[in-house]
């Protein structure tokens, strides 16, 4: 399972001359299988790239407000992928405040609907790839050590609740705020 591998990387958005970044620390997984997956039904124009081959960004609109980036992660045709929670800012600060604007540093991007706002992912990302080294959006492993992680049930759905495929970083729950 990719989901806690992902946690410790940095996550980073560098468009025209800004870059801004996060450490993932937290992540849900989702499965073809899995009754919660938008994936479950098989695939749809909305999340065709949830199917397409794994690196690449699905990333869609919940209740029809905030978007939510999840990273594939099976192989083509599989339907798998990793939603991105939260991370931690590290680059662009200032301008990851200007986007959430009002929020504590804490709530920045704590949230998967936050962590887009704040890194400005949006419904045009669909499908980039997160791997290929010119892309505007990427995952890095900055030789940071993995985190200690504690696993328990997804949040935010009401099919798989309690499927434990919800992985964090130990470090970044105290004070947490969910989306």
């Amino acid at each position: 399972m990719v989901a806690p591998d992902l946690l410790g990387k940095l996550l980073t958005v560098e468009r025209d001359g800004v870059r801004v970044s996060g450490r993932v620390v937290e992540t849900e997984a989702y499965t073809r299988s899995d009754p919660a997956s938008h994936s479950f039904n098989g695939p749809t124009a909305r999340n065709a790239a949830m199917f397409g081959l794994p690196g690449r960004l699905y990333v869609y609109l919940s209740y029809g407000i905030h978007c939510c980036a999840n990273v594939v992660t099976g192989s083509d045709g599989d339907g798998q992928a990793v939603l991105l929670r939260a991370v931690v800012p590290i680059d662009g600060l200032d301008v990851i405040r200007s986007r959430r604007r009002g929020r504590p540093d804490r709530e920045l991007a704590n949230g998967p609907g936050k962590l887009c706002e704040a890194l400005g992912i949006t419904l045009a990302d669909d499908g980039i790839s997160v791997a290929d080294a010119g892309s505007p959006i990427r995952i890095v492993d900055d030789g940071t050590a993995p985190p200690e992680t504690i696993v328990g049930a997804r949040v935010g759905i009401t099919r798989g609740v309690d499927t434990p495929w919800r992985f964090a970083a130990l470090h970044a729950l105290p004070g947490r705020v969910d989306d």
